[in-house]
């Protein structure tokens, strides 16, 4: 058939794009395929293996006949877990229609703007961002008002940038925490003072992501803005899932908690989109959160060591300077002593993507440029991969700043 007379592909595909870190890591997959020792530092997976517990309890699932279709919003053993946990975690109460399951955190933010978004609605999101935020506004009609959080500020959103960017057409305020690509978190203190300003816009209704929610070091201690400020829990979405804390990417399982009425219009998307989530996920998931917890600690803590070797050998490197993160398993590394330099292969380095992309090339480690997550001249570097890995990456990295003249 000739292309010109095919049917059209939908005029939606031109508001999106490939994310930038699936390119890297496709690029990065294609080197090793010709048998380049590549290290890939570009997927936020952990990898550490998921708990033989929750493993056992999918099995023995599958084997009890629990295989058929599920509830659109969650079978009622992981939602009744997921209602422990938030009041474990958090002294959160809700309602179990006040929750609901998803495939994975991804789903839950499709669900909820595909529930709200018309044409031309704002969302506010915080900049570094994980990239689908901005990618999932747009594809449901919306459209993404940024907001720069400066690393003097230690990547954390100012109020009063925050209510310079609210207007009449802001539908949602999207806050990631600990952040995906920074790694900084906000304080109770520092969350409180978002809840004043969101106070002053009923209108608008607030996702939190706390994908990481368990992944923080130090003395640092975590919130959510439901808890800081509970006088906004009925306009809250909160998003949380077992991929991050319990090394389950794979399983595809998240959940949220918000107000009865949003959460069934989500199901109701959901159940267009893709309908009940894998019942032996599900068994697994409840598993993970009702068994033994010492894991998460245990995991946390290698995280912790592997992000002060990471940000301790960048630092050192001439050009580079690296904020220490609160949380999540990234580093965003302001590079801007590197533009304008040169490769030892003649390659001239004008932006992040071009350090990325040439340290990949000629460096042979694979990680992000900051532009796709929002602010230059940056990198996202993921330190969720093994001790060794990440070792042999600072020095492959070092050697490449090294020689960039």
């Amino acid at each position: 058939m000739n292309v010109a007379t095919r049917p059209a592909l939908a005029s939606r595909l031109k508001r999106v794009q490939v994310a930038a870190t699936v390119a890297m890591t496709i690029k990065a997959r294609e080197l090793r395929a010709q048998g380049i020792d590549v290290i890939q530092l570009t997927i936020g997976e952990p990898d550490f293996d998921t708990p033989m517990h929750a493993i056992e309890a999918a099995h023995e699932a599958a084997l009890a006949g629990k295989t058929k279709y599920p509830p659109q919003d969650g079978i009622p053993e992981l939602k009744q877990a997921v209602q422990k946990k938030f009041k474990r975690d958090r002294g959160l109460d809700y309602a179990l229609d006040e929750i609901m399951v998803s495939n994975g955190g991804k789903q839950v933010i499709y669900n909820a703007f595909l529930a709200t978004i018309d044409e031309g609605d704002e969302v506010v999101i915080p900049a570094p961002y994980w990239g689908a935020y901005p990618l999932m506004t747009k594809l449901c009609g919306g459209e993404p008002v940024i907001v720069n959080c400066p690393e003097n500020n230690g990547f954390r959103i100012r109020p009063e940038d925050l209510e310079a960017a609210i207007t009449p057409k802001t539908k949602w305020l999207m806050l990631n925490s600990p952040n995906n690509p920074t790694g900084a978190a906000m304080s109770r203190k520092e969350l409180q003072a978002i809840g004043e300003v969101m106070k002053k816009h009923p209108h608008v209704w607030i996702m939190c992501d706390d994908m990481y929610e368990h992944l923080v070091y130090g003395d640092f201690e975590y919130d959510t803005l439901a808890a800081a400020v509970p006088e906004l829990r009925d306009r809250i979405v909160t998003i949380t899932g077992v991929s991050k804390t319990y090394a389950m990417t794979g399983w595809r399982v998240g959940f949220c908690a918000g107000p009865k009425d949003l959460i069934k219009a989500m199901v109701n998307m959901q159940g267009q989109v893709s309908a009940g989530i894998s019942t032996v996920g599900q068994a697994a998931a409840v598993a993970a959160l009702e068994g033994p917890q010492e894991v998460v600690a245990e995991q946390a803590a290698i995280y912790r060591r592997r992000r002060d070797l990471v940000v301790d050998a960048l630092n050192a490197m001439p050009g580079i300077t690296c904020h220490r993160p609160e949380g999540a398993f990234y580093v965003y590394p302001n590079i801007a002593g590197c533009i304008g330099r040169t490769t030892p292969k003649g390659k001239k380095i004008e932006n992040d993507g071009d350090f990325a992309l040439a340290l990949l090339e000629e460096g042979h480690v694979a990680l992000v440029g900051g532009a796709a997550f929002g602010m230059s001249p940056y990198l996202r570097i993921s330190y969720a991969a093994n001790d060794a890995a990440v070792a042999e990456a600072m020095v492959r990295m070092a050697k490449f700043v090294g020689s960039l003249k």
